[in-house]
């Protein structure tokens, strides 16, 4: 249960920025006189900074925090691409799984059933979920970008021009309305786009809460051959997907 409201009151601070013992009590459920034990606690790791009565998070935690916040955001949607994209997956295959939280789904989806696999990657948590026996994990190398846990950069470009797979998995951190592909990080692009010419099967998972918006960077156009794994849509969305025959959707 500490461990719980910890995460809360971490949750609560990237959300919101600096709170009161008072704003922590309210979002949390707990009393005042525990906020201040666990700020006191989250304060001796160098999780949190405390100020006149305040407390806000350390520099630099933001952005780890920022990754695993994401991944509790549309749990169910993301088990249930993970949950369709995991048959796609045979014994002795050479796969790709790009850096996001949908992915990384995927990856603890293959932990439950490990088989013969060599699974590349850019992130470091989906590189540690599959250091099992039967898998050979590849990480590539690059520059280490906390907000999504991923290596990208001209290390990370370089190693992805001197692999192939058989099965590309990538997240997404936006579908404009143009059907392109968009990222926040312009390095992330690049790394994207290029994992998408390195590939023989290429699969996006995307929950639909990345449908409709749009980003700096621009990745790459879907296409027919670059498939899209989702869960339910609206239906307009579904109307001008298809018109590309690229959609495997989840059961509505």
């Amino acid at each position: 249960m500490k461990s719980d409201r910890s995460t809360r009151i971490r949750d609560h601070l990237f959300a919101h920025g600096p709170a009161t013992v008072e704003d922590l009590s309210l979002a949390t459920g707990a009393s005042p006189a525990t906020i201040r034990r666990d700020l006191t606690a989250l304060e001796a790791q160098g999780l949190i900074q405390r100020d006149h009565g305040s407390a806000r998070l350390a520099e630099g935690t933001g952005r780890e925090i920022a990754f695993a916040t994401r991944a509790r955001a549309n749990l169910a949607a993301k088990r249930a691409i993970a949950e369709a994209a995991f048959p796609l997956i045979s014994p002795g295959q050479t796969i790709f799984l790009d850096a996001g939280t949908t992915t990384h789904q995927l990856a603890r989806r293959i932990r439950l059933a490990p088989m013969p696999l060599t699974v590349a990657t850019n992130c470091i948590p989906i590189a540690e979920e599959l250091a099992l026996p039967d898998i050979t994990v590849l990480l590539i190398g690059g520059r280490y970008r906390p907000e999504n846990a991923s290596l990208v950069g001209l290390l990370a470009e370089r190693a992805l021009s001197d692999l192939w797979f058989d099965t590309l998995f990538m997240g997404t951190g936006a579908i404009a309305p143009d059907l392109n592909l968009y990222s926040l990080d312009p390095d992330e692009a690049r790394a994207n786009a290029l994992m998408l010419t390195r590939a023989t099967r290429r699969y996006i998972l995307a929950d639909s809460t990345k449908f409709g918006s749009t980003l700096p960077y621009r990745v790459a156009p879907l296409t027919p051959q670059t498939h899209l794994i989702t869960d339910s849509l609206p239906q307009d969305w579904r109307d001008r997907l298809a018109a590309v025959p690229l959609t495997e959707g989840l059961p509505s």
